[in-house]
């Protein structure tokens, strides 16, 4: 399924995981979200090259999601991004992940290869 047609406005955010067990070879960061229909479930998001996490804590709430979409590969973080690299990386295929958190005003932004949901 494609990431912007998951119904993501006010489900919530149970935990991060960020996997380092592989360094270098697939650096993954999981997601557990519990959907509006209270469904449990897993994202993914393997192959992680880059990842903002602009979040506040203290906030006595759920982390409720307000918005997530796949940014254009023309964005400024990503053009910055690939810049970086200096081409290194010019003919690995990467997506800019967004996410944008609604009880704390935070945004979360992963660059990885794909996303897929586990369970």
């Amino acid at each position: 399924m494609n990431f912007n047609n998951y119904d993501w406005h006010d489900s919530i955010i149970k935990s991060i995981v960020i996997d380092r067990n592989n360094p270098g070879t697939n650096d993954s960061i999981l997601f557990e979200i519990i959907w509006p229909n209270d469904k449990e479930s897993t994202i993914c998001f393997n192959g992680v090259y880059w990842a903002n996490f602009n979040m506040n804590f203290g906030i006595v709430s759920p982390e409720n999601i307000l918005n997530a979409y796949l940014e254009n590969n023309d964005d400024k973080t990503m053009v910055d991004f690939y810049l970086r690299w200096k081409g290194l990386i010019d003919n690995v295929n990467l997506n800019c992940y967004v996410i944008e958190l609604n009880s704390t005003g935070g945004n979360i932004k992963i660059i990885a290869k794909e996303f897929k949901m586990i369970k």
